[in-house]
């Protein structure tokens, strides 16, 4: 039964066209029967959904920040809940969500986005990576529950916001994807001196792309992003976390040159790279199914020197092209 006391909420999905993961999400959204919703897809072009709380919403081939954006405008909620339409929402995501709410001075809610069981082996490598402690880090709170907690950054593949402080922060910077979220977040916890909230109860699941190709794919993206954040919002990008893989490529490639004075160091730099093999190789060995240890291990290495190279692109680079992918 509906608490009528609770706020109603807008899910707001952004996505280029109809297709199966956008109808699984819808699926599993649908049943959220416990609480008060509208969902909004916002697609390029209009597409008949066959879904009783949805509403399709056409914005033409524009950025996923952008068609947010007018998902917002269009939503009759209180609370803003994006999803990715390559997610589904675990029964209790709402209600968890909305217990969080309960507290005035919050106003945002993430929680983890883990790897569906039922992902092909190839996927689920993929989210073994970025949930590994060696590539994952202290970010692996995105990909696995791991206890609440504050924090000032957080994806919308899983995020809820009061729509009322989501307006007072001017809403996403549409000229960013990835990485609109990033500033969004920031508005709301430097500028409004908001909380934003992490739970893991607030989970949903997010379908990973395949490695190597298609992860690989994003990785980069996200690193050019991050290191161009560096410059642009370094309160949360000048960090020693996303600096670690650049400092690895830059060992591996460079650590030699010191032997051309002290001969020894060659071994000490062999070493190092022996031993980092071998935490790779514990990091896929430590992540149920172990059958998938070499193909984990073996994408934490690549992973790290992709992100760190792109990385170093991104702190460089004078700016960045907005991307219209949905």
């Amino acid at each position: 039964m509906t608490d009528a006391k609770a706020p109603r909420t807008s899910i707001v999905i952004a996505v280029k066209a109809d297709n199966a993961y956008l109808r699984e999400c819808l699926e599993y959204c649908e049943k959220l029967t416990d609480q008060d919703f509208e969902i909004l897809v916002i697609t390029d072009d209009f597409c008949d959904l066959p879904f009783s709380k949805t509403r399709v919403i056409p914005s033409g081939p524009v950025g996923p920040s952008v068609k947010r954006d007018l998902g917002v405008e269009k939503s009759q909620g209180e609370i803003i809940a994006f999803l990715d339409d390559d997610t589904y929402p675990d029964p209790n995501w709402l209600a968890a969500a909305i217990q969080v709410f309960q507290t005035p001075e919050v106003a945002a809610v993430g929680g983890p986005a883990v790897t569906p069981p039922l992902d092909g082996d190839l996927e689920k490598a993929s989210g073994l990576v970025y949930s590994s402690w060696l590539a994952g880090g202290p970010y692996v709170y995105r990909y696995l529950p791991r206890p609440a907690r504050d924090v000032d950054d957080y994806p919308t593949c899983n995020l809820l916001v009061r729509k009322k402080v989501f307006l007072a922060a001017g809403g996403f910077e549409t000229c960013y994807w990835p990485g609109e979220d990033t500033v969004v977040c920031l508005k709301i916890t430097r500028d409004l001196k908001q909380r934003i909230y992490y739970d893991p109860k607030v989970l949903v699941y997010h379908h990973r792309r395949r490695l190597f190709d298609g992860h690989l794919k994003q990785v980069v993206s996200y690193a050019t992003h991050r290191g161009y954040f560096v410059k642009k919002f370094p309160a949360t990008s000048l960090r020693l976390g996303y600096f670690l893989p650049t400092f690895l490529l830059l060992g591996i490639v460079l650590g030699w040159l010191p032997a051309l004075y002290w001969q020894p160091w060659i071994w000490v730099w062999l070493t190092g790279i022996g031993l980092y093999g071998f935490m790779a190789i514990l990091a896929g060995l430590w992540a149920p199914p172990r059958r998938l240890w070499l193909w984990v291990a073996g994408g934490i290495i690549i992973t790290q020197l992709a992100y760190g190279w792109y990385f170093i692109r991104g702190l460089v680079a004078k700016g960045l092209q907005e991307e219209t992918a949905g």
